[in-house]
Formats: C-alpha cells, sequence, structure tokens
C-alpha cells in the first residue's frame, strides 16, 4: 500500500516528513514485542485505505531513540500526527476509537495545521474532554511527567509537597498531550504549569499551593485520603477483572506482566489494569491484604485468582476463560 511506510532510521523518518507537503502524516511509534502495536497497525492499515491522501508511517520506538525522544514517545503505541511536517496532535495507548477520529477530523481539515481559535476560548470537544480530565479524579495534579518520574523542578516540588501530606492524587502529564497542554490554559485562565484541581475546581500552582500549606488552608481545600483498607477494596474492584502488574495494558515493564497480559487478551475477556509502580502504598499493602507476596496478581471479582503460574495453569487445564467470564 503507497501511503503505508516504514522509517527505520532517523534520517528516513525525516526524508518521509519532508516529503510529504502539508498533507496529513501519521506515524506510530511501536514496538515488535508489543501485541497492542499489531492490533493498532491491523487499525492503520484500514485508515490507509480509507484516508488514500495521507501517509502512515511505522518506525520502532527503540530502535530509533533520538526521534522517540524528541517526540517525547515514553511508552507504545504511541501516534504522533503531523501536517507540513509540524506536530497538530498526538495519541497514547492502544485506541483505536479515538486514533480514527483525529485521522478522520485532521485529513478532513485544510493542509495547514488549524490555526487557534479567534474567541479566545477552546473548541467545544475540547472543552468537554478538560472537563472530564479535571474531574477524573477528587484531587487531580497536570504537570510535566508522572508523580514517579516528575520532569520538572516545580512538579517535582507539588509531588513532595502532596505527599507530605498523604494526599490521594492522580496526574496527568502535560507534555503527553499537546492539545491537553495548551487547551487547559485557556480552560483554567492560569498559564503555567503545574496546575493543582479539587473536585474539578483550580487550587493553583505551585505558589498558591505552598502559600495555602503555609497558612493552613491547604488540608481544608483537598479531599481527605481515604485508608488503605477502603483504597485496596476500592482497587481490586475496578472492574469485574482486574490485573494488578508492573506497568500497563499499554506499557509492560517486566517480562512476567508481559505474559499474563499476552494470556489475557488471548482469552478474549475484558480487563482492567493497575500500574502497582505508580503507588507505593498499594504496591507494600496488596501483598499483605491478599497474602501473595509477587506481582502481577489478577483478581475476578474481587476476589483473588493469582498470579502467572496459576494463571497458566488455569489456561492449561482449559479452566481461564470459566474464571475469568465469571467475572463479567
Amino acid at each position: 500500500m503507497a501511503n503505508m511506510q516504514e522509517a527505520k532510521t532517523r534520517a528516513e523518518f525525516e526524508d518521509l516528513l519532508g516529503k510529504s507537503g502539508p498533507r496529513l502524516t501519521v506515524v506510530h511509534f511501536q514496538a515488535s514485542w508489543a501485541p497492542q502495536c499489531d492490533l493498532m497497525n491491523e487499525v492503520m492499515v484500514e485508515l490507509a485505505k480509507e484516508q488514500a491522501d495521507a501517509t502512515f508511517v511505522k518506525l520502532e520506538a527503540e530502535a530509533v531513540p533520538e526521534v522517540s525522544e524528541k517526540y517525547t514517545v515514553t511508552s507504545v503505541p504511541t501516534f504522533v500526527l503531523f501536517k507540513g511536517g509540524a506536530q497538530v496532535d498526538r495519541l497514547d495507548g492502544a485506541n483505536a476509537p479515538e486514533l480514527t477520529k483525529k485521522v478522520r477530523r485532521l485529513a478532513a481539515s485544510s493542509g495547514a495545521p488549524d490555526p487557534p481559535e479567534s474567541s479566545g476560548g477552546a473548541p467545544s470537544d475540547l472543552n468537554e474532554r478538560l472537563k472530564k480530565l479535571v474531574n477524573a479524579a477528587p484531587c487531580m495534579l497536570f504537570m510535566k511527567g508522572t508523580a514517579q518520574e516528575p520532569r520538572c523542578g516545580f512538579s517535582r516540588q507539588i509531588v513532595a509537597l502532596l505527599r507530605e501530606r498523604n494526599v490521594a492524587f492522580s496526574t496527568f502529564d502535560i507534555l503527553s498531550d499537546d492539545e491537553v497542554r495548551q487547551g487547559l490554559k485557556t480552560f483554567s485562565n492560569w498559564p503555567t504549569y503545574p496546575q493543582l484541581y479539587s473536585k474539578g475546581e483550580l487550587v493553583g500552582g505551585l505558589d498558591v499551593v505552598k502559600e495555602m500549606a503555609e497558612s493552613g488552608e491547604l488540608d481544608g481545600v483537598l479531599p481527605e485520603a481515604p485508608s488503605l483498607e477502603r483504597r485496596l477494596k476500592e482497587t481490586i474492584n475496578l472492574g469485574p477483572v482486574v490485573l494488578f502488574m508492573k506497568g500497563n495494558r499499554e506499557e509492560v515493564r517486566c517480562g512476567f506482566s508481559r505474559q499474563i497480559v499476552e494470556i489475557l487478551n488471548g482469552a478474549g475477556v475484558d480487563y482492567q489494569t493497575f500500574d502497582i509502580l505508580s503507588d507505593e502504598e498499594i504496591r507494600q499493602g496488596l501483598k499483605t491484604y491478599s497474602n501473595w507476596p509477587t506481582y502481577p496478581q489478577l483478581y475476578v471479582k474481587g476476589e483473588l485468582v493469582g498470579g502467572l503460574d496459576i494463571v497458566k495453569e488455569l489456561r492449561e487445564s482449559g479452566e481461564l476463560e470459566s474464571v475469568l467470564r465469571g467475572g463479567s
């Protein structure tokens, strides 16, 4: 297929991008070991048939690290969308409907990147997305990087401040999504990052949070942290089938987790994942709660099934799908 390409070096990538002109170019940063990348490549093939004027490029993220670093690719699959050689959008993770939506929207627009909204406000669909994000958890921190790997000094300071006060919070890496990064500035009328939200309302940036902490106001603004036992019960019931692992199904971070993800993907049952590397309290607490000292751990309907060895045995005996579907 003429508009499906593969770039194996930085020079090949830059050459493809340079030749694309004003057309839409979709670059899939992938990994050959990740089954979710194979699935998204199938989506790319279908989109390439539909959008004959767009160019679709596969690039092995780990083989061309300088390109991955330039576009802040920290997990696979990641899709970066270009027009006229300039990045206009991106998508992190294996989300076929969202990729299709973005490709169709950008392919239907003019050859040049979309200009900023003249009204000064974010587009309505972006506003809806931002409303969902700021309400995604009782306490949301929009920062550079993650709580485990802050990527600027201000973000590092605010994470440390929240942890000192035992605040339960979720984060969004604004470096992973330029649309959110720029749109939230207008949405919140706050031009810098980090930004802290509590119950959907902006608290402020680092300086404001520091002042409120010093005056004693911060504790009254932020939601009270739930007990560990309550957190564990809520987490193991995130869905009918929940896998506690290192990383997530889009970005697996150990061999044992990768094996169990492949088994579950093959079983054809939907499941939720929880990255135990993202929350040390959950990581340590669940070992005692489940009386199971290692990860990954698989739960069905709030009950522990076991780790990788147990899941392998269930698959070999033909019982796995029955056990998993008991949770649906």
